[in-house]
């Protein structure tokens, strides 16, 4: 795997590719690599023969008293992961290369209506840190193929309209969560959680869980269901931020007549913020 830090080796190599005849593919991420990644390379080698994985912690998705100077930074770690997937070549572009006149000064890319509400609506500003860095990456490496966890499920969401809103020829590629055994969706920022926090986490998805299956069942009451799960999720100890039923994929609210569901949650346990959603399928 080869490290390269500047547009211009960037280019090169995916330059070379291209000649090769070679598909490229990107998978966009923040560093502190785990299982949840890897799947995201292994996704993308599937969909190209020469995968490029960025790693860059953007500033401008973090908002005032965010986590952006503690967010781990493991680079020797995940250069080692990623030899090891068979990655062809890691960007680890500079704040100074993405950034060179200053986040204040640099252009934004928003995407209105799906960026709104849920963790658009609790991180303001948030969606439009992450639709500038993803056209930014997409530009420079110019990839046939991108690929994004459903984890963020609402990022997801933004990036496909940006990308049809602008008609990108980037073709973007879901991968599935990747869980833990006992449930807890594979995050970066799970390590902040201590023993005792760790152990509660869970109850997350399976709080989720619980949910789809009422409606699976026949429930058809979201508003008071809603309302129930919150309060089952803050008796197992975390604070909900959000936990709201849409329409899969468009995000716009559920309603009765809906058949193809998301459901969707933020949680604060201690200082940390986990994320968690679950599609699924109803009968009208």
């Amino acid at each position: 795997m080869i490290t390269v830090t500047t547009i211009e080796c960037l280019r090169k190599q995916t330059g070379q590719a291209r000649k090769n005849g070679q598909r490229i593919a990107l998978v966009p991420t923040m560093g502190n690599l785990h299982a949840g990644h890897m799947s995201l390379v292994e996704t993308a080698r599937q969909h190209a023969d020469f995968t490029v994985v960025s790693i860059f912690v953007n500033p401008l998705q973090f908002g005032p008293n965010e986590d952006l100077d503690s967010y781990p930074r493991t680079l020797a770690d995940d250069q080692a992961r990623l030899t090891a997937a068979g990655c062809a070549l890691l960007f680890t572009p500079g704040e100074a290369l993405m950034y060179p006149h200053g986040m204040e000064n640099h252009c934004l890319v928003h995407v209105p209506d799906v960026s709104e509400g849920l963790c658009g609506g609790s991180r303001p500003g948030h969606f439009d840190g992450v639709a500038t860095v993803v056209t930014k990456l997409l530009n420079m490496v110019q990839p046939d193929v991108a690929v994004f966890g459903e984890k963020d499920y609402q990022q997801l969401a933004v990036i496909r309209k940006m990308l049809a809103d602008l008609n990108s020829p980037v073709k973007i590629v879901s991968a599935p969560i990747v869980r833990d055994s006992d449930g807890l969706a594979l995050s970066s920022r799970n390590g902040y959680l201590d023993a005792a926090q760790r152990k509660k986490a869970p109850a997350l998805h399976a709080c989720l869980q619980q949910s789809v299956t009422r409606i699976q069942s026949g429930r058809r009451d979201y508003d008071i269901l809603l309302q129930q799960a919150a309060s089952e999720l803050a008796a197992a100890g975390l604070h909900p931020d959000y936990l709201e039923l849409r329409e899969a994929g468009s995000l716009k609210p559920a309603t009765a007549d809906s058949t193809r569901l998301v459901i969707l949650a933020a949680a604060l346990l201690g200082n940390t913020r986990l994320i968690d959603n679950i599609e699924f399928a109803v009968q009208p």
